[in-house]
């Protein structure tokens, strides 16, 4: 059994990271100079307000063809029962980096390089990867480092597969060596300089066995690391297991730049309200801010759909909500209202700072989150206009326990709101936020 809270033993995930991940802009075809680049501009726009992880998304063992844009390239056998594409791997079956895609890979280097160019800017860096083995080391029976006499093919599921990406059998914790194939992973990545690490395929459905190993492997390896495990729902009634053994957990699927989406990560996150705390974050996956979809995975590529008053309403939820912040945009595009979305620190300080997020009320016309502020008397609140028009939204003060004169500040607008009592109205724009801090003024 692992500590009571090993996130807290690690000093780790504290509170929700905040960085930006390849996928939304890259999919599986990024490559080193952009991940560099959305380094620098992370390290010199973002990096003061607390940014600081940068993490290399999925299928970084491929070797993507120029100008491809393919997501999911599903392995096929030969007639000798080889796959095709083969990924780059090593003799412990332990998939590397592809050095197409990462020529400081070259000559068996791994992630060591990026990652030291990562730390060198004063941030972390991660990677993502799939649950379990490789298909082909299971083939090809590499043998499992640090488990004398046991090759891949003894400790995989064969039936536990991804529904979506062909390449890996899951493992069944049960058998020896299993353990030992995950602590060399991860002591693997640890070598590389890894401080994050995304597992997918690991909880729809919901594998404890697996998540509990990549955590112990964690801890073999010596060295902190972030756990965030995907994709989403994973279920709310395994709360107390994933809060014990992973930093973060998405709690729906990938989530793009539309408002019904939008929508429903609202009903999503009233499931978890009171679960998240240091250590531990429901998840409610990337921020659609920016350029997106240069090389896929979905749609053309584009600017967000959403409107600006739609990104406000999709940042402030974020953060009252203390989602990780995981920028998914091409960063070196950024336009100026992207970076204001991303620089406000006293936005971010809802995120990192703010207790007990909840909702207050929600219909077809508006809503309300609100959450404490740490060693005061005031609250956060947001408040959302869900309706296709712009309208006015009223903050019933009494109902947050906010008796007497109260200061209202508007974080977003940085700019203080005046003295209010019992009620706080604001016009809002359709599908806009408002995100306030509210000051009980002694009599």
């Amino acid at each position: 059994m692992l500590s009571d809270n090993l996130a807290k033993a690690q000093s780790v995930a504290l509170t929700p990271p905040m960085g930006w991940n390849s996928y939304n802009c890259f999919g599986s075809a990024v490559h080193e100079s952009e991940v560099k680049a959305n380094a620098a501009y992370l390290a010199k726009y973002l990096k003061p307000y607390g940014w600081q992880y940068i993490v290399v998304d999925f299928l970084w063992s491929y070797d993507n063809p120029p100008g491809s844009k393919i997501g999911n390239p599903f392995q096929q056998n030969l007639y000798d029962g080889s796959f095709i594409p083969w990924l780059t791997m090593d003799k412990w079956g332990r998939l590397l980096p592809q050095p197409t895609k990462f020529p400081s890979a070259f000559g068996g280097k791994g992630f060591k390089p990026l990652g030291d160019y990562v730390h060198s800017l004063g941030l972390k860096f991660g990677i993502h990867v799939m649950r379990g083995i490789p298909r082909q080391a299971v083939w090809s029976k590499t043998p499992v480092l640090g488990a004398k006499g046991i090759t891949a093919d003894m400790i995989a599921d064969t039936t536990s597969k991804c529904e979506w990406m062909n390449h890996m059998y899951g493992l069944d914790m049960n058998k020896p060596g299993a353990q030992e194939y995950l602590n060399s992973i991860l002591d693997l990545y640890a070598s590389w300089g890894v401080d994050f690490i995304k597992v997918d395929d690991i909880s729809r459905p919901y594998h404890a066995a697996e998540i509990e190993g990549y955590a112990k492997a964690i801890k073999h390896s010596k060295r902190p690391m972030v756990l965030s495990i995907s994709p989403g729902e994973t279920p709310v009634k395994e709360a107390n297991h994933v809060k014990q053994y992973a930093n973060q957990w998405r709690m729906a699927d990938d989530f793009w730049d539309s408002w019904k989406e939008l929508m429903n990560m609202f009903n999503y996150a009233r499931n978890w309200q009171g679960i998240g705390g240091p250590g531990h974050w429901p998840d409610c996956d990337m921020l659609q801010i920016g350029k997106l979809s240069k090389r896929g995975p979905v749609g053309p590529e584009r600017y967000s759909r959403f409107t600006d008053d739609e990104l406000l309403t999709h940042m402030t939820f974020w953060c009252i909500f203390r989602s990780p912040l995981m920028m998914g945009g091409n960063m070196p595009e950024n336009r100026p209202f992207d970076l204001k979305l991303l620089n406000n620190p006293e936005v971010l300080a809802v995120n990192q700072k703010g207790e007990d997020p909840k909702e207050l009320y929600h219909n077809n016309e508006s809503m309300v989150w609100y959450s404490k502020v740490p060693a005061s008397k005031d609250i956060y609140a947001a408040v959302f206009n869900l309706q296709e028009k712009d309208g006015e939204v009223a903050l019933d003060l009494n109902k947050l326990g906010m008796v007497g004169k109260i200061a209202i500040r508007n974080l977003w607008e940085r700019q203080n709101a005046g003295t209010h009592q019992n009620t706080y109205q604001q016009k809002i724009k359709k599908h806009g936020a408002a995100l306030l801090r509210l000051s009980p003024i002694n009599k």
